[in-house]
């Protein structure tokens, strides 16, 4: 006989009851956490602040006006989101198989390069639209084959991944200075070892009545795209039993090294357009102000977010607000630039620690006490 609660025209299973405050549960778990971690490291840097003698209160303050409090602040808020939503999903594609990737800078790094190489000769006869997608594709590709090589490493000789990833981004910087300080170097710019400009004609312009490139809704709809791939796919189901337990996926005929590249080549291809905007939106052309860690940032966004894409997005957004931010804090509070580095720091460091949390709260797991 089945085991059900009845009430006045409502039948009830206690199991399926169960089942919801589970999941309830797990969420309001990965939301707590995360903001108590923040709580958390908003009190260890007041205590740093203290330590210099300085007011968190106005240090926060002004993060608000620099990043959020006016139209001026928010355009540049987004404009540096931009890149951190790309690295970021750099990070979390791999990690739903369970693998750290923490060199999405190199791939940022070669994303803008070979583009900016590709365009050189294209910019007298091609079209603006031909030279750019050109140019993305380009991008995508680079990125794609530099991380795509770090799961080929994992999976086929054994190379930790965060380790191989962290050292191809030194080999990516090498690879940029050479060209850029070679044979690729504009002889017209002696003070900045540079690429030759696209020119302005073919730059990617701003979203109509603001600053912001396009690169920002082209990382929202992708934050999208992907969340549908690794959630609502056979591909993202299988990642995720690879994820869950290699050897399990393996026992299940799973083709797990093809998992391991294929979400590795996805995710260069994020980073490496991320040095595509940079190239084609922002810089427009290919020199060392590539190397402005958007990639390493992307790895506390990633974390930050528990590797959801969707969320990757608002905390992408607090992120490059706090950044926003840096100039002014500089001026007005007599601190280096890189407070906020410190402040970022911080937060990775806490984020790593409250990981360890996850599971081991009975409040957070209210339909085991039903059962």
């Amino acid at each position: 006989m089945a085991d059900t609660t009845e009430t006045p025209g409502i039948t009830v299973r206690p199991s399926l009851t169960a089942d919801l405050l589970d999941r309830i549960g797990r969420s309001a778990e990965h939301v707590v956490i995360p903001l108590l971690a923040l709580i958390v490291s908003g009190c260890l840097f007041s205590l740093f602040l203290l330590a210099l003698g300085k007011s968190p209160v106005d240090f926060l303050s002004l993060v608000w006006r620099g990043g959020f409090g006016t139209s001026f602040s928010w355009q540049n808020t987004l404009v540096r989101s931009a890149p951190l939503i790309f690295t970021a999903l750099c990070v979390a594609i791999p990690a739903r198989l369970g693998l750290v990737i923490i060199g999405g800078e190199g791939a940022l790094v070669l994303g803008g390069s070979p583009p900016a190489a590709i365009a050189i000769p294209m910019i007298d006869w091609a079209p603006g639209f031909l030279l750019l997608g050109v140019m993305a594709l380009a991008a995508m590709v680079a990125g794609g084959l530099w991380i795509g090589c770090v799961g080929a490493l994992r999976h086929y000789r054994g190379v930790n991944e965060t380790i191989a990833s962290l050292l191809m981004f030194y080999i990516a910087v090498s690879i940029l200075n050479f060209f850029v300080e070679g044979a690729l170097r504009d002889p017209s710019d002696p003070n900045k070892p540079s690429t030759r400009p696209i020119g302005s004609d073919n730059m990617i312009g701003a979203i109509p009545g603001t600053d912001v490139h396009w690169g920002l809704p082209v990382g929202v709809v992708l934050c999208v795209l992907l969340y549908l791939l690794m959630n609502r796919t056979t591909f993202g189901f299988a990642a995720q039993i690879a994820g869950g337990n290699l050897r399990a996926a393996q026992a299940q005929g799973l083709p797990v090294g093809r998992l391991v590249v294929v979400s590795c080549a996805l995710a260069g291809a994020c980073a490496g357009l991320t040095g595509f905007f940079e190239v084609a939106a922002i810089h427009g052309k290919a020199n060392a102000s590539l190397i402005a860690g958007y990639g390493f940032t992307g790895i506390l966004v990633s974390f930050l977010a528990r590797h959801n894409p969707l969320v990757i997005v608002p905390v992408a957004i607090f992120l490059g607000g706090i950044a926003a931010s840096g100039g002014l804090i500089q001026r007005r509070m007599d601190l280096p630039d890189a407070t906020v580095l410190v402040l970022q720091g911080l937060l990775f460091l806490v984020i790593l620690v409250s990981e360890t949390f996850y599971g081991r709260f009975s409040i957070f797991k209210p339909g085991s006490r039903t059962r």
